[in-house]
């Protein structure tokens, strides 16, 4: 018996959601370079890599060193580290001591980050995509001048391969995630012809979040060469609310005692931010859904609680009882993943998978 609250892998899911996307990509005839921001774990990694994964994405120096040292698991050596890094010097090192255990690709947005980084890594062998805003207006160069981005670092020394970027605009309801995915292969075509423009030839155009990866084969396909989706091992309560994926896609919950029942229709577990994560959207209905009650909502987050609220028609009945185990589906995974140390994967077994990338965020 494991105490809660802990994360637990519904490996069946989860093998079927890798399996999914891995077939739809071929559909497509697109790559797959997965986020791995999300699961943080080499086993999962490795399932990735065995469905046809290139590669891996990843946030953060810290991530590619772990799933470089894992290497030997996961099967991978290709990574990219999608984000417009600055390097100091100590980072600049461990770039450099990267490139040369493993392919590695990062990102630039800028003609003065391109410089710099062109600066800091010196001889090794980095390959660089530009990034372009398709939307979202975090990081990334307007799409028509990607071109002067790649053709200043192609200038410093750096090896230019192509384009990419992350329509994270795609959060939303109603026709949020479509509009998402046209903006993103738009941004894509007009930075890749940018590109052309300057002499250089976008061999990669980068892109597909997990709420637009099944849409893009409705919107002007042939544009992507590939997809960097990151939920869609274990999905969350997030992509149910946007109509990404339904509850039997769920694979990952957050196992929690009930340790309060009112008579009305509100429990209380033991689940609170410190595991499940303190995410909430604007248009989020709650701060969590239960995988076996779908119309019930976490309507209050603390460190170590949550409030979950019935709707009124729920028979007494159905309402866990005190002391009893209930499935919290996370808002947002990728949070939850890095607040444990190790994920109970349900395949027969209690088989314990550590989460090797846990805070590793520099």
């Amino acid at each position: 018996m494991i105490d809660t609250p802990y994360l637990e892998v519904d490996v069946d899911r989860l093998d079927r959601n890798l399996t999914n996307l891995a077939e739809a990509a071929r559909r497509i005839g697109v790559d797959v370079r997965p986020h791995a921001k999300t699961h943080k774990c080499a086993e999962i990694a490795r399932r990735q890599r065995d469905l046809g994964a290139v590669g891996l994405t990843v946030a953060t120096v810290g991530e590619a060193e772990a799933f470089a040292d894992a290497a030997a698991v996961t099967c991978c050596t290709d990574l990219f580290i999608a984000y417009p890094l600055w390097t100091g010097p100590t980072k600049a090192a461990r770039l450099r001591a990267l490139a040369d255990r493993v392919a590695l690709r990062v990102g630039v947005d800028s003609v003065d980050g391109a410089r710099h980084l062109a600066e800091s890594v010196g001889a090794a062998s980095i390959r660089v995509l530009v990034e372009v805003d398709s939307g979202q207006h975090r990081t990334g160069v307007v799409p028509e001048r990607a071109g002067e981005v790649a053709a200043a670092a192609s200038a410093a020394g750096l090896d230019v391969i192509g384009v990419f970027t992350f329509p994270g605009h795609s959060y939303g309801v109603g026709d949020t995630r479509r509009a998402a995915a046209v903006a993103e292969v738009r941004a894509l075509a007009a930075a890749a012809e940018s590109l052309r423009a300057h002499g250089l030839e976008p061999l990669v155009r980068s892109g597909g979040s997990t709420p637009t990866v099944g849409l893009l084969d409705e919107v002007t396909p042939g544009v992507l060469t590939e997809i960097r989706p990151g939920v869609y091992p274990f999905n969350d309560a997030q992509q149910i609310e946007i109509g990404s994926c339904g509850f039997d896609d769920v694979a990952l919950t957050a196992v929690a005692t009930v340790v309060r029942r009112d008579d009305g229709r509100r429990i209380v577990v033991d689940a609170g931010s410190k595991i499940l994560g303190a995410d909430r959207a604007p248009w989020a209905t709650g701060y969590g859904r239960l995988l076996d009650h779908p119309d019930a909502r976490i309507v209050q987050l603390s460190e170590h609680h949550a409030v979950v609220d019935f709707p009124d028609r729920t028979p007494g009945d159905d309402i866990p009882r005190l002391g009893s185990l209930v499935r919290v589906v996370p808002n947002h995974v990728c949070n939850a993943v890095n607040l444990v140390d190790e994920l109970v994967a349900i395949d027969g077994e209690d088989t314990r998978w550590p989460v090797i990338a846990r805070g590793r965020n520099s």
